[in-house]
C-alpha cells in the first residue's frame, strides 16, 4: 500500500474503500469484507447514512483502531459553528471511536466558514486528526484555504480519466493540499469500462480497464476510494501495486480528459437547489 503525508505530517493510505450509495443495511458487511482483503482506509459521510455500519465493522474486525484511517464528512444541513460541532460528536458516536482521522466539509454551500471553524476546534481538541474539504472548486478552495487557520489537508473532488482536475490539482499543491478522487470510475459513464485506449493499455499489462484507471490516478499522486459491493472486485481494485504505467501510457490517458464534470457543476443554479433539498 502506498501512503501520502498530509500537510500536518499525518500519513494516510493512498487507496481506501468508499461507501457512497452503500445502503445502511449492507454497509457493515461491505466494510468487513474490505478490511478483510486489506483496505485500511474507509471513506464515509453523514449524508450517506451509514456511519453506524462502518463503526460496527471496524469494531468487530479485530484490527487495531490505529491501523484504520477513517474519513467522514459534515453535511451542509449541519453547517454553522454550533451545528457542525454537534454533528462531529454525533459522527464520533456512530463510528464508535474517540477520533476521526480526516473530516471534510462535504459541499461548498451554506455557512462553510462556521463549519470549518468547528472542525478546526475539534482538531485542536484531538477529536479530528486532520481536516479538509470536498467538492471545492478552485475559487471556493482558494478563498477558504487563504482565510482559515488550518489549511485543508485534502480536497475530495470528482476525478477520473474523463475529468482529470489537472489545473485544480496544481492549485491544491500550492497550499500543500492533497487531491482525493470521488468517482474514480465515473460510475461507468462515458463508457469508461469499454474505452479503447484503456482496454489496449490494460491488455499490455494483463490487467483490467478498471485497474488501469486506478493505477493512472495513483501515479498522479491522487488519493482514491473505489467502491464495490463484491469482494472479488474489492480485491481486484486493490491489486494495482504490482505494475506501472509508462510515461507514454500516462500521456495517452491524459488525452482522454474532457475538462468537464460527468455529474454536475457546483456553479450551476440547479445543482445548488438540488443540494439545498438533499436530506
Amino acid at each position: 500500500m502506498n501512503y501520502v503525508k498530509l500537510n500536518n505530517g499525518i500519513e494516510m493510505p493512498q487507496m481506501g474503500y468508499g461507501v457512497y450509495q452503500v445502503s445502511p443495511e449492507e454497509c457493515e458487511r461491505c466494510v468487513s469484507d474490505a478490511l478483510r482483503v486489506g483496505y485500511r482506509m474507509i471513506d464515509t459521510a453523514q449524508a450517506y447514512h451509514n456511519e453506524e455500519g462502518v463503526g460496527n465493522a471496524v469494531k468487530k474486525s479485530g484490527i487495531g483502531r490505529k491501523e484504520i484511517f477513517l474519513v467522514s464528512k459534515v453535511w451542509i444541513s449541519n453547517y454553522g459553528y454550533e451545528k457542525a460541532k454537534a454533528s462531529i460528536d454525533e459522527s464520533l458516536h456512530k463510528l464508535q471511536t474517540d477520533y476521526i482521522d480526516l473530516m471534510l466539509l462535504h459541499q461548498p454551500f451554506c455557512d462553510r466558514y462556521g463549519a470549518y471553524r468547528a472542525m478546526q476546534d475539534a482538531c485542536k481538541e484531538g477529536k479530528l486528526r486532520a481536516i479538509g474539504v470536498s467538492n471545492f472548486y478552485p475559487d471556493h478552495f482558494i478563498d477558504l484555504a487563504s482565510n482559515m487557520e488550518i489549511v485543508p489537508a485534502v480536497n475530495q473532488v470528482e476525478t477520473h480519466v474523463f475529468n482529470q482536475q489537472v489545473e485544480s490539482q496544481k492549485i491544491m499543491e500550492e497550499f500543500g493540499t492533497h487531491i482525493m478522487s470521488w468517482g474514480p470510475f465515473a460510475e461507468g459513464r462515458g463508457n469508461l469500462f469499454t474505452n479503447e485506449t484503456l482496454a489496449h493499455i490494460a491488455a499490455l499489462h494483463g490487467k483490467s480497464v478498471a485497474q488501469v484507471a486506478l493505477r493512472w490516478l495513483i501515479q498522479r499522486g491522487v488519493i482514491i476510494i473505489p467502491k464495490s459491493t463484491h469482494v472479488e472486485r474489492m480485491q481486484q481494485n486493490l491489486d494495482i501495486f504490482d505494475f506501472e504505467l509508462t510515461d507514454e501510457e500516462m500521456c495517452q490517458i491524459a488525452k482522454l480528459d474532457t475538462g468537464h464534470s460527468l455529474f454536475f457543476d457546483h456553479h450551476d443554479a440547479e445543482t445548488t437547489r438540488m443540494f439545498m433539498n438533499w436530506k
